[in-house]
């Protein structure tokens, strides 16, 4: 399922990858993106899963599903340290939140937030791990 995802979310990036802007900073997308990490901190699952697309909620049906894919696939976004808002772009139309998600061993992973706006707001419809720079403690 994970792969699926995976999959699904690169296959969308390397098809807009030609056209890049940077955008002023968004606080409605950084307030989902935040409220989601809080949620999942908290063990809030079904609060996390409010702030997934409809096409990410098609994909994993439940709230639990969903979860255990994010406990046992980005444990760094389940039990982050320290979260930094890097940079909001569009690639070919797609809107993409850069963060900085610090790990509790201190490394450094840098995820692609792929957002999309509903009538709800912003929500998050994937998340792309990149590479991040060489951070570690």
């Amino acid at each position: 399922m994970r792969r699926f995802f995976l999959v699904l979310i690169c296959s969308l990036a390397a098809g807009v990858a030609h056209a890049q802007e940077r955008l002023a900073p968004n606080a409605d997308i950084e307030s989902t993106i935040q409220n989601q990490l809080e949620a999942f901190l908290l063990d809030d699952v079904e609060v996390a899963w409010q702030f997934a697309s409809p096409n990410i909620q098609r994909l994993f049906r439940t709230p639990e599903n969903f979860g255990r894919m994010v406990e046992g696939g980005y444990p760094m976004v389940w039990r982050p340290a320290d979260v930094e808002f890097v940079d909001l772009q569009t690639l070919g139309g797609v809107t993409v939140q850069r963060v900085q998600v610090i790990d509790r061993a201190g490394r450094a992973h840098i995820l692609a937030y792929q957002m999309i706006e509903t009538e709800a707001g912003w929500l998050i419809n994937g998340v792309q791990l990149l590479r991040a720079p060489g951070i570690g403690v």
